[in-house]
């Protein structure tokens, strides 16, 4: 289950794409939430609430996954600068996804609003006031912000290293398996040697 040397571990490909699915689905019903009226914000909050804990524990588990599997290492190729920047915001991902679902409990708890998931009614993680629901409220709905402008910057990058330098970085958590790897890129000589094995 140790990552190979250009692809993540199917578990963490696996954990990758439903995260996904879960925090867009997760960023729409925060916008529907905060543009409608009721009864439809009941039926938001209802589904928010829990998908919130999901995407919390799932953060944990992908985090603890990370630290024991690691990653295949970023391509020879790619600046340095690019590198640095696939790092943090790496980093800001994880601490986004963990961050937010922690947020939203705590603002509910200050407003002494239940958190049931599965039938079971969580603790409250903050005292009851509604000068700290106000406090978590708008920093929850500032670090959503910035977790949708992450995921929008994220994208574009994971179309650029798929279409434009063909690195195989986008392949490395692609859901698919690939049969063979990119050719790299800003190396002619690698290029032509690359294509010289696979004449063969």
């Amino acid at each position: 289950m140790s990552p190979s040397e250009n692809r993540f571990t199917p578990l963490q490909r696996a954990l990758h794409w439903i995260m996904a699915i879960c925090i867009v689905a997760m960023l729409f019903i925060g916008v529907g939430m905060v543009s409608t009226i009721r009864p439809d914000y009941l039926t938001l909050v209802s589904v928010h609430k829990p998908l919130g804990v999901v995407i919390l524990v799932l953060a944990l588990v992908r985090l603890a996954v990370r630290l024991v599997r690691g990653a295949p290492p970023l391509p020879e190729s790619m600046p340095q600068p690019m590198k640095l920047a696939a790092h943090l915001s790496h980093l800001a991902f994880y601490v986004l996804m963990i961050a937010l679902p922690i947020l939203g409990w705590a603002m509910l708890s200050a407003a002494d609003y239940p958190v049931v998931v599965a039938g079971i009614r969580l603790p409250s993680i903050a005292p009851h006031s509604n000068d700290l629901h106000t406090l978590l409220w708008n920093a929850h709905r500032f670090l959503a912000l910035c977790f949708f402008a992450l995921i929008v910057v994220h994208a574009a990058a994971a179309l650029f290293h798929a279409l434009l330098r063909r690195d195989g970085v986008f392949q490395s958590m692609a859901p698919w398996n690939v049969d063979q790897p990119s050719l790299p890129v800003g190396n002619p000589a690698a290029v032509s040697q690359e294509r010289s094995i696979r004449q063969q």
